[in-house]
């Protein structure tokens, strides 16, 4: 299972397009309402969540999604729950991802050192990583991180290629003609 983190001021282009090529890709997804069962996002776009941080299984863990946006990253980090998935597919190579700002929690939590990363300009003093890329995705192992919301479909398709394979993530993104 994949857990997309939503806490308040969350990048809703972020999350939802990733989240959407995610499933088109057959994973298994959920969201999370850190902040609560209905989470607003950074541009006032509600979503329901469908479970609660209490109700994630580690041991049934494939991955995380760490959406960025703006106060969402700084929510998302001040989350004992998302701390803790994160450190745990970390620790246990899972897939751990993040985009916009929200790669600068990695940073803050070590896990960038000797990986090459992106993430939103103005926030690549908090990677803490061997090479900033710039890139719109940049995958290094099991980390896998993006550049801001124009990226959401691509940051979806490096997801589905680290799960699946690249062919599968191309016919994906294919069907939804972005290919």
């Amino acid at each position: 299972m994949f857990y997309v983190f939503l806490a308040e001021g969350f990048e809703e282009t972020e999350a939802l397009a990733t989240l959407d090529v995610m499933r088109r890709g057959k994973l298994d997804v959920k969201t999370v309402g850190v902040t609560g069962e209905f989470v607003t996002s950074s541009h006032n776009v509600t979503v329901k969540a469908d479970i609660q941080p209490d109700m994630v299984i580690l041991d049934d863990i494939d991955g995380v999604v760490l959406p960025g946006g703006m106060p969402g990253t700084l929510n998302l980090e001040k989350s004992e729950a998302v701390i803790d998935c994160v450190k745990y597919c970390y620790d246990n190579n899972k897939i751990v991802s993040a985009i916009c700002a929200a790669p600068s929690i990695l940073g803050h939590l070590g896990m960038l050192k000797g990986r090459k990363a992106t993430c939103f300009p103005g926030f690549e003093s908090e990677l803490d990583c061997k090479e900033y890329t710039a890139a719109h995705t940049e995958t290094d192992g099991f980390v896998i991180t993006g550049k801001g919301a124009g990226c959401a479909i691509e940051f979806g398709h490096a997801i589905v290629s680290a799960v699946l394979s690249k062919e599968a993530a191309d016919k994906v993104i294919g069907d939804m003609q972005c290919l």
